[in-house]
């Protein structure tokens, strides 16, 4: 099984508050809330998601959830080494974006029964990976020591969709999923209220839900408003 987390800020009457999503295949889950800490995580799923892989963008909150393993949003990480690539001229990041770019050419063109066999050339990206993370990087390059820190401290969990069929190497499914609070906030500026919020994120997670399973839409909220209504 595989989840996708995200959040993100919006204002609700000039305030600072999130909208968070934990989508799959099959369903879409958006949730408004004060908090972008492990409480909102707690309050809608206190379980975790204990036999599920989780990816992400590496926000220190998720990985407190209950979960199986992880996966770093890749394309998070080569945004990084880009900048960090150009920042600093660094050639640790340009090898580290090079392998990322490797790691997702492969995920191509491994083929389904491909997942349950010995691999050489993941193995080799897996080498590869960890001699990078051994490598010592120049002192005074704080953001590219920080991005250097943080992979090795999640060093597991940033080519976990090789070894999974069904994970993708990036969030932006989860990315997808949140994009229209965006929208909604430039169209309409912020909400007005928090009842507002919460209500649009039920309407947006019955809709997409819906929109993943072919099924229609208003027949979906006719039969929620009379079920209601009993």
């Amino acid at each position: 099984n595989v989840v996708g987390a995200d959040e993100t800020g919006i204002k609700v009457n000039g305030k600072n508050n999130w909208f968070w999503t934990w989508q799959s295949k099959f369903a879409t889950y958006v949730v408004f809330s004060k908090n972008r800490g492990i409480d909102t995580i707690k309050s809608n799923f206190p379980k975790g998601f204990k036999d599920t892989i989780l990816v992400h963008d590496c926000w220190a909150s998720h990985f407190q959830t209950q979960c199986k393993t992880h996966q770093l949003c890749s394309a998070h990480l080569l945004r990084e080494l880009i900048f960090l690539e150009q920042r600093f001229e660094s050639n640790w990041a340009t090898n580290f974006k090079r392998m990322l770019y490797d790691a997702l050419e492969l995920k191509k063109k491994l083929k389904q029964e491909c997942y349950k066999f010995p691999v050489a050339e993941r193995d080799r990206l897996k080498n590869d990976l960890v001699n990078l993370l051994e490598k010592p990087l120049v002192e005074k390059q704080k953001k590219l020591r920080a991005f250097h820190k943080r992979m090795r401290k999640y060093k597991e969990y940033i080519l976990t969709f090789l070894d999974h069929y069904n994970v993708p190497s990036d969030n932006n499914a989860s990315k997808r999923a949140i994009r229209n609070v965006k929208v909604k906030q430039k169209v309409s500026g912020q909400f007005k209220t928090e009842k507002g919020a919460q209500i649009y994120a039920v309407i947006r997670s019955v809709t997409d839900t819906c929109i993943k399973n072919g099924q229609n839409i208003f027949a979906a909220f006719k039969t929620i408003a009379v079920l209601k209504a009993e």
